[in-house]
């Protein structure tokens, strides 16, 4: 593998790039396609020798301007600038999230496509912008499932909906504290946070406490009046093309008491008759937006 690896992807991707493609006139013939260096150089604004040293390896640490400047020339898309920063060496920025989530008819199609397990869809802020009837089925013992810490806090039923409440609690909000380090000027989460520390006291004690985490696998026990305490573990997924987006798939252990009960939750004459949509969100933060075009909670 050669240890050169800025240099041949900046060469490259200067290959691909046309002179009409950044409105530049052409003038000569050409030995190569693509850009020149020179181009390149004039059109991110860098002196060209400083370019060249970057090509031949001989300058390996650009600054982040500099990279920013280099994605303006090469017309780079979100994952080929990514993958500049990392040769670089350099943390790629952020990419900016959207106040307001959609999920995609093909994440919507993939969650349905779930017959046997509840799957939801969550952004960082823990809306539930999409669910599969086995999911409705099992959160429909709340009057809402329009967010998770909404509910955990805010909903009266939720200390017998999670027997585990006080677990569940803790999990919550450092969830929302990981989201406010992934996302620390999203308006529409901070107002979620302020109602949630007007209305709770116990989220208020649990989020002086600044404890971080991300959702990733582990047990969760629910209680619903039809068919007892259910103990499924969850699989949280990222959304590749919506960053701030996760499917959640929860499963309970093969043969065990708990599948036997989510299967019996899974009939038509439960899942059904007391599965309720969402209506719209009642509280401080404005709801997110949802393509499905079938109810979700």
């Amino acid at each position: 593998m050669s240890n050169n690896g800025l240099g041949e992807f900046l060469r490259a991707r200067r290959s691909a790039v046309s002179p009409d493609d950044l409105g530049l006139a052409s003038s000569g013939a050409r030995r190569v396609a693509g850009l020149r260096r020179e181009e390149v150089a004039v059109v991110a604004g860098v002196n060209v020798d400083y370019y060249t040293r970057l090509e031949q390896g001989r300058e390996r640490a650009p600054s982040s301007q500099m990279l920013a400047a280099l994605v303006r020339a090469l017309l780079l898309d979100d994952d080929a600038r990514d993958h500049l920063y990392r040769l670089a060496g350099n943390r790629p920025p952020r990419r900016p999230l959207p106040e307001l989530s959609t999920v995609s008819p093909r994440l919507v199609q993939l969650v349905h496509a779930h017959t046997e397990s509840p799957a939801i869809v969550l952004d960082l802020a823990l809306d539930v912008l999409a669910a599969n009837r086995l999911a409705r089925a099992l959160y429909s013992p709340l009057r809402e499932l329009d967010n998770l810490a909404r509910l955990t806090f805010l909903e009266p039923r939720a200390r017998d909906f999670y027997p585990q409440w006080t677990r569940n609690a803790h999990a919550v909000v450092a969830n929302l504290r990981h989201a406010t380090g992934v996302i620390p000027d999203h308006s529409r989460l901070a107002r979620l946070i302020e109602t949630l520390a007007e209305g709770s006291a116990e989220f208020s004690a649990l989020w002086a406490g600044h404890d971080v985490r991300a959702k990733s696998r582990a047990p969760k026990q629910f209680h619903h009046p039809d068919v007892g305490i259910l103990t499924l573990t969850y699989e949280t997924l990222e959304v590749r093309a919506s960053p701030d987006q996760q499917l959640i798939v929860y499963q309970a252990e093969p043969g065990s008491v708990s599948a036997e009960r989510l299967a019996l939750l899974a009939r038509p004459t439960v899942a059904g008759e007391t599965a309720q949509p969402v209506g719209p969100a009642q509280w401080a933060v404005m709801p997110p937006s949802i393509t499905s075009s079938e109810p979700v909670m």
